[in-house]
């Protein structure tokens, strides 16, 4: 159901994240499916965001979709820096445990497939109804996986 692979001194709650998971994979209907979770350090976070997303900053979380895996039921890769989400608790009013597994689950609806426009980091984006929509389904469903987890 889920790998976790800590590659900082953040400790992890392995129990947790994979209740997390089960919750939001059942409400997916995607409960056979594997995904895994890589906890890095802000320069190892820069680098693939820079990378793959073209944004030369560290970001709290990155989702890797493995759309046409050899290895069936794989669902892919989330990548959450735990540095980031600390700041971004702070800087939000709301505890450390409770950012973090906001992300996670934000990851996961990525893996699953839901996306959104990136209008916090370029509000000059173009906006139309149906990205407006999606924006709107997403947080929705990640509220609706949140309140049952907390």
């Amino acid at each position: 159901m889920i790998e976790i692979n800590n590659l900082t001194k953040y400790s992890v709650d392995k129990k947790n994240f994979s209740t997390v998971a089960k919750i939001v994979l059942k409400g997916e209907n995607r409960v056979t499916e594997t995904l895994s979770l890589a906890f890095v350090g802000k320069a190892e976070i820069k680098k693939l965001n820079k990378k793959f997303r073209g944004k030369d900053k560290p970001t709290d979380v990155l989702s890797f979709e493995l759309k046409d895996s050899a290895e069936k039921g794989y669902l892919g890769e989330i990548i959450i820096c735990p540095d980031v989400v600390k700041e971004n608790a702070k800087k939000y009013k709301v505890t450390v445990k409770s950012e973090m597994i906001k992300v996670f689950v934000h990851g996961i609806l990525h893996l699953c497939g839901y996306d959104h426009p990136d209008y916090v980091e370029d509000p000059r984006q173009n906006r139309d109804e149906k990205t407006e929509k999606e924006a709107e389904e997403m947080e929705n469903l990640q509220n609706k996986y949140l309140s049952k987890v907390k």
